[in-house]
């Protein structure tokens, strides 16, 4: 397969797969820790409206979809791409960095949640997937 491509396929593989991961997350949090009684979490009112009840627990996993999602998207990438492995890997960290971004200025959250997020679940995660994507297949 042509290296351009096979580097388009990494990248969209990356992204949709990524993705998912970090939606699936989403969705099965509130079962995995459920929210405070009464804080609808589907929309952005409900957030805001319930932010003040919202503990420490409540945004793990938040921050795991969003460092796992990241982490497999960039492990994706890494075993697929044709070269510049660790480029591309570290790309769709900042691209999911700037979803991030970009959600911590529309959903309401503590500054404390937004600077761990946007400081540990993107750009790090990218790296290590990246690392182990080159050692797993390293060609």
């Amino acid at each position: 397969m042509h290296p351009i491509l096979r580097n388009i396929i990494a990248v969209i593989a990356g992204v949709a797969i990524g993705g998912f991961v970090n939606m699936s997350l989403i969705m099965v949090s509130g079962s995995v820790i459920p929210p405070p009684e009464g804080v609808d979490m589907t929309t952005t009112e409900g957030l805001q409206a319930g932010m003040h009840l919202m503990e420490t627990k409540h945004f793990i996993m938040p921050f795991l979809a969003h460092a796992l999602g990241t982490l497999v998207g960039a492990l994706l990438i890494a075993i697929i791409a044709a070269n510049h492995k660790m480029k591309f890997a570290l790309g769709i960290g900042v691209f999911y960095l700037f979803g991030g971004i970009v959600a911590a200025t529309m959903i309401p959250s503590p500054v404390w949640f937004i600077t761990v997020d946007l400081v540990l679940a993107y750009l790090p995660m990218a790296w290590i997937g990246g690392m182990i994507g080159k050692t797993i297949y390293n060609k």
